[in-house]
């Protein structure tokens, strides 16, 4: 495995970092009296030792990052970051178990959004606050390592998106932590603006704070156990759908964007597929909503593109209990759980490419059937796919589909129903939020699952962001082997 100390003290970094963040909350709580500013304090000093001792004791030799500890890296921070920051929740007023505590601060950095607090209503601001720069942070935090790990790593045909790429759009800056600063900042951008309009619209300046940063986060978690349904307003509705559309797309176009290259954006192949699947998702469900359940047609146009967008980007907002829309809804929105956003983008999900890259490969492959003799090369983006690339989707996806296989499998073995076993597994995996059925839909919560689910579910989560490869492959023993 060679020389850890590299990995040791980058999660150093990411933990002083952390304790710093923990500082934001325990002013909020402090400012309002409420006493868990203490419980924030206190877990911020600790966080702020041991990221400290880490980052001091292993300084020194191995600047560069091997394959094999960059693998090590990226499993490990999600994991060591989810492990401090379940300490606030387990020491606050909330009486959350340390299961609980765990799940709620991996589906905070995760983006999933899943959740076991109820009485979210009442919390302190402190809480309230982590919890949303739990997923604003880890929606950063993917974006980065997607544009700058997993391609290297050539993680289920990430390696399409290398900086070193002939294509010009991925040619945005000579740098990779120049990109990240420039993708940096327009997040921050887009989280303020997102926030002043939420609170032009209705919000609290806290609570418009709060939602703006889970939701170019793609995350979901809301002040309120109603989530966004709880303003009712209409105008935050359709922000909301701006906001999670642009955290679902790529931000290295942002870029391309700033730099007067608007075209770019437009003519990527990624974000017009991500585009129609979502219009063709809003007509079919807007139209059910009319016909079947004689809903309004505006307000059927409202809940279902919301909803939609909510689902597919990964975010978990709801406006409604569209587990009650019928039948056919259920259905399309369980399919759109595993679709996701763009790659590059903070949502989740199989991501639109690999659609794409297997659409490409099977048309091909149908070709050859009719003219076995014929010269056929698909395409992604005007550019020829590598057969490495198509091999890597078609990897993921079986792995993909045995991994939800085997999760929805062991959550039924635990005694849940199918509905909850089936959907818990596939919101899990994909980062999305909410399930369906009772126990987990949309106006639920994970709370009632016994704490062997959540530890199998936060696996889940911390696999699913991660894309499979990068946590699986430590399992596997040559990994491990000189």
């Amino acid at each position: 495995m060679g020389d850890l100390r590299p990995v040791l003290r980058i999660v150093g970094v990411l933990l002083t970092t952390l304790a710093i963040a923990m500082v934001i909350p325990a002013i909020a709580d402090a400012t309002v009296g409420n006493p868990d500013w203490e419980v924030f304090s206190v877990a911020a000093a600790f966080t702020l030792f041991v990221g400290g001792a880490l980052t001091l004791s292993n300084r020194g030799e191995g600047d560069r990052l091997s394959i094999r500890q960059a693998f090590v890296l990226t499993t490990i921070s999600w994991l060591v970051v989810a492990i401090f920051a379940a300490l606030p929740f387990a020491f606050s007023d909330l009486d959350l178990s340390y299961t609980d505590a765990f799940f709620e601060a991996m589906s905070g950095i995760t983006t999933t959004g899943s959740t076991v607090i109820t009485g979210l209503d009442f919390a302190p601001p402190g809480i309230l606050l982590w919890r949303a720069l739990l997923q604003w942070m880890g929606g950063i935090g993917i974006i980065v390592v997607a544009i700058a790990v997993l391609p290297i790593l050539r993680i289920g045909g990430m390696q399409i998106f290398r900086m070193e790429s002939s294509d010009s759009s991925e040619k945005v800056l000579p740098r990779v932590t120049q990109i990240a600063t420039g993708i940096a900042v327009i997040y921050l951008v887009l989280t303020l603006l997102c926030a002043a309009l939420y609170w032009a619209s209705g919000m609290t300046a806290f609570q418009a704070m709060c939602h703006a940063m889970t939701t170019i986060a793609t995350g979901g978690f809301s002040t309120s156990d109603s989530s966004i349904a709880v303003f009712d307003n209409a105008a935050i509705d359709w922000i909301s759908v701006v906001f999670m559309i642009l955290g679902g797309m790529p931000f290295v176009l942002f870029l391309q964007l700033a730099r007067g290259k608007p075209g770019l954006l437009f003519r990527d192949d990624q974000v017009r597929w991500f585009l129609s699947i979502v219009a063709a998702a809003i007509l079919m469900l807007a139209g059910w909503l009319w016909l079947e359940n004689g809903a309004d047609p505006m307000s059927a146009l409202r809940y279902a593109t919301f909803n939609v967008v909510s689902i597919i980007t990964g975010t978990g907002y709801a406006t409604d209990d569209f587990a009650s829309w019928g039948g056919f809804a259920v259905a399309t929105f369980f399919l759109l759980m595993f679709i996701g956003g763009c790659a590059g983008s903070t949502s989740c999900g199989i991501k639109i490419f690999r659609f794409q890259v297997l659409y490409a490969t099977a048309k091909i492959q149908m070709l050859r059937l009719l003219q076995p003799h014929g010269v056929f090369i698909p395409y992604y983006n005007r550019q020829p796919i590598p057969d490495t690339v198509a091999a890597s989707v078609m990897g993921f996806f079986f792995l993909f589909v045995v991994s939800f296989a085997i999760l929805a499998m062991a959550l039924g073995l635990m005694g849940l129903d199918f509905l909850t076993s089936v959907s818990g597994a596939a919101t899990a995996i994909a980062n999305v939020g909410p399930g369906l059925g009772d126990v987990i839909g949309p106006v639920g919560t994970f709370a009632p699952l016994p704490d062997g689910a959540k530890w199998l579910l936060s696996a889940g989560m911390l696999m699913g962001r991660l894309e499979l490869f990068t946590v699986l492959i430590l399992f596997v023993p040559a990994f491990w082997r000189d």
